[in-house]
């Protein structure tokens, strides 16, 4: 199995149990408090998610897989390039994870191969792939099946690929033999809570995706909360300032697939540039991506955010990409483009 993973491009597998009782409490504090924002499905799934058997009949065990995504040509210093780029403040900052072929469809594929090759040893069997698409514990699966443990900014580490992987899972009917888990080595390390642009994490292994930029850019699909608007800079989709400043992910491995190569017009492009992609021209560029899910009208809104950023700190080419939306069709859009047009030195606007 483990062979036919490699050749896959997934860097480990590993094994769970349906169990997950234990942490079931910490699932329901955390909705409790809300911190699920505007996730619904998290609450409606309920439980669901902490018992497999029920989200998928019949289940017995869990295959957990994890791959690795630092694009092939990703250099040593990489942490620090990255970092440059919010001094760079009319460059749009896309994460790391979503500058190549979407994810979901790569493991979700490869997921699939996997479980095909595995009937293919030992027979027909019962099993369900995911990868970020239902409501799975994915971080405690991966966790409880050896492939790292969860970081104090919520993410799963390991000490000899830190954090830069993706996740998937394969349900299946059989009663596998699971992994070791392995051993936390955070320490008194908490790089990941003090970078944090908008205190996010609030506590060690405790997330408020309302504050997360991650959250507020993908996710969330109303106004972005002003007061938070002038510490997103110039990300526009997603943000990976926690894994930069984390220590393990020097040990981060690039992954051996072309698919996660940076697309051409994602990386090192001017906010201008991208504000100005017609709705068409946004899906074309982003097909085969996962911000194309997002919407071009999300697209607008995050860009607008960080033009206005962009706006304060001085550059003043920014005030003619915001002017060119003023009349968007959306108000959401035109809302964000007001708020940024706002941000210049000496506007008689609020700044913040």
């Amino acid at each position: 199995m483990q062979a036919l993973a490699r050749e896959l491009g997934f860097s480990q597998i590993g094994v769970a149990g349906v169990d997950l009782s234990t942490a079931e409490p910490g699932l329901m504090q955390w909705l409790e408090k809300g911190f699920h924002g505007e996730m619904t499905y998290m609450a409606a799934h309920g439980m669901r998610r902490a018992r497999p058997a029920e989200l998928v009949p019949g289940t017995v065990s869990v295959i957990t897989a994890r791959m690795d995504y630092l694009p092939r040509a990703t250099p040593d210093d990489w942490q620090h390039v990255e970092f440059a780029r919010l001094d760079r403040p009319q460059e749009a900052i896309v994460s790391m994870y979503a500058r190549g072929r979407d994810y979901h469809k790569v493991l979700r594929t490869r997921l699939q191969k996997l479980a095909e090759g595995i009937a293919a040893e030992i027979g027909p069997f019962g099993h369900r792939a995911f990868t970020d698409s239902a409501p799975v514990l994915e971080a405690e699966l991966a966790s409880r099946s050896g492939q790292g443990w969860r970081g104090k900014h919520t993410l799963v580490l390991d000490r000899e690929a830190g954090s830069m992987f993706f996740l998937g899972e394969i349900y299946v009917d059989l009663a596998l033999p699971p992994s070791e888990p392995v051993t936390a080595h955070c320490g008194s390390c908490s790089a990941c809570i003090d970078i944090c642009p908008t205190q996010a994490i609030v506590a060690p292994h405790r997330l408020d995706a309302r504050r997360c930029i991650s959250y507020l850019t993908i996710e969330h699909a109303g106004p972005i909360p002003p007061e938070l608007r002038p510490l997103m800079a110039n990300r526009i989709y997603g943000c990976d300032d926690c894994q930069l400043a984390c220590p393990w992910n020097k040990f981060a491995r690039r992954s051996a697939l072309p698919d996660f190569d940076p697309r051409e017009g994602l990386t090192g492009r001017t906010l201008a540039e991208l504000f100005a992609w017609s709705e068409e021209e946004f899906l074309s560029r982003t097909e085969g991506s996962p911000i194309r899910r997002i919407g071009h009208e999300r697209w607008l809104r995050n860009i607008a955010v960080a033009l206005g950023n962009a706006l304060r700190g001085g550059d003043a080419s920014a005030r003619e990409a915001l002017q060119s939306r003023l009349q968007h069709p959306s108000a959401l859009v035109r809302e964000h483009v007001a708020w940024a047009l706002q941000q210049a030195p000496g506007s008689a606007g609020p700044a913040d």
